[in-house]
């Protein structure tokens, strides 16, 4: 398919390792295939947590729930400076420790007998402690596995985790290269929706909706030439992906949009943020992380599961320094509700696909050439839970 801008789409030849089969759509709301997946997929890979300017000082603390493996987490910087992870539980009787999302402390104590730990998990007091017949190096915090790539905090609840980096491949030297790596404050917003984390999650990692579902907001990213606006390019690095964002020479932005961004743009400049070799790069890491490498708008999607036809996304737009002007604050401002906006468009039609598929309706479901991103997570879940299975003879 070509014309005035040279657009061609994907040839199915450079997917055809994914397949062509139907996918089958129980596993997108059956609870005994998602309780597979807790142990299978999400034990077993890195999840991203958080971010390195959650916590600027020593004794800085941010808890985090991981519910799909009924995880609460302490995360710490401790007074040598190392960013830590535990879980939320006291040794003694399971008491979890902390309730506030985030502050800052040099020790945190239990509320049900005064067990404290000092913020490397250490066991400092007991009250009586000689009457539990057990040492305080025993008692220490459970330590989780914590890696940093690019200023993003990832945590790993199973056994020996392969290395984030090594898990990652080239895409970790890529990431170190965008905005995130050097990020010291972010604009969030979270939601719960209706649906599995999987239908969820591809909404978006295809473009075949946009045309339809953001007919006005993203009407810049069609042309003549490519009417969906599919994406240049796929890339398929171990269980994660990434997708080139194409780039259309006749684009014309709303005027608040042009507003916002032409007034972003020479702040990245200065900041030497406008290095755009991954600037339009979608970075899929699975199971569940998504983010976009443009300087301007750096976005970072995460969907966490918490049944198997609910899920919660946290959505942060991430940003070099604090708002240096009022030009600056509008723009980022104006920014994060335009992205805001073209989330909230997606969400009733997300949800609509999960009352049809968990309705039983439909024993497959279909996935076209320029949605392989959506079948090579499938495909990729699927491996991971036959694996689990046949390991523990389920």
């Amino acid at each position: 398919m070509g014309g005035e801008t040279g657009f061609e789409r994907i040839p199915q030849s450079e997917v055809d390792f994914l397949g062509t089969r139907p996918i089958p759509a129980k596993p997108y709301y059956d609870p005994d295939w998602f309780e597979l997946e807790r142990e299978a997929v999400f034990r077993r890979t890195w999840q991203c947590i958080g971010h390195v300017c959650e916590l600027p000082e020593n004794g800085s603390f941010i808890r985090r729930e991981v519910e799909v493996l009924r995880a609460s987490l302490l995360v710490v910087r401790g007074k040598d400076g190392e960013i830590r992870a535990f879980h939320n539980v006291c040794t003694h009787r399971g008491t979890q420790l902390v309730e506030e999302a985030q502050g800052k402390r040099t020790k945190f104590s239990c509320p049900y007998h005064m067990w404290t730990y000092g913020a490397d998990g250490a066991l400092i007091s007991a009250p009586d402690f000689d009457q539990f017949h057990v040492e305080k190096e025993d008692c220490a915090l459970k330590q989780v596995a914590l890696e940093i790539c690019a200023g993003l905090i990832f945590v790993h609840l199973g056994k020996d985790p392969q290395p984030l980096r090594e898990w990652l491949g080239p895409l970790a030297e890529q990431m170190e290269t965008l905005p995130v790596a050097r990020a010291t404050t972010f604009t969030e917003y979270s939601y719960e929706i209706d649906a599995n984390w999987k239908l969820a999650y591809d909404n978006f990692q295809e473009n075949y909706h946009l045309r339809f579902i953001h007919s006005r907001s993203g009407k810049p990213t069609f042309s003549d030439d490519n009417p969906f606006g599919y994406p240049a390019e796929f890339g398929f690095h171990g269980p994660h992906r990434t997708q080139q964002l194409w780039s259309n020479p006749e684009a014309v932005s709303p005027p608040y949009q042009a507003t916002a961004f032409g007034l972003m743009i020479p702040k990245a400049t200065e900041k030497g943020l406008m290095n755009t070799e991954h600037g339009r790069k979608y970075f899929a890491l699975f199971p569940s992380f998504f983010m976009l490498g443009t300087p301007v708008q750096h976005f970072v999607h995460v969907v966490y599961p918490l049944s198997a036809e609910k899920s919660r996304g946290v959505i942060r737009l991430y940003w070099v320094d604090e708002d240096g002007d009022a030009s600056e604050r509008y723009a980022r401002e104006a920014i994060a509700v335009t992205a805001h906006d073209v989330h909230c468009e997606d969400v009733d039609v997300i949800e609509a696909g999960q009352r049809g598929i968990s309705s039983g309706a439909l024993d497959h479901i279909h996935m076209q050439t320029q949605e392989a991103l959506c079948r090579h997570l499938f495909n990729t879940v699927e491996e991971m839970v036959d694996d689990y299975r046949a390991e523990t003879g389920q």
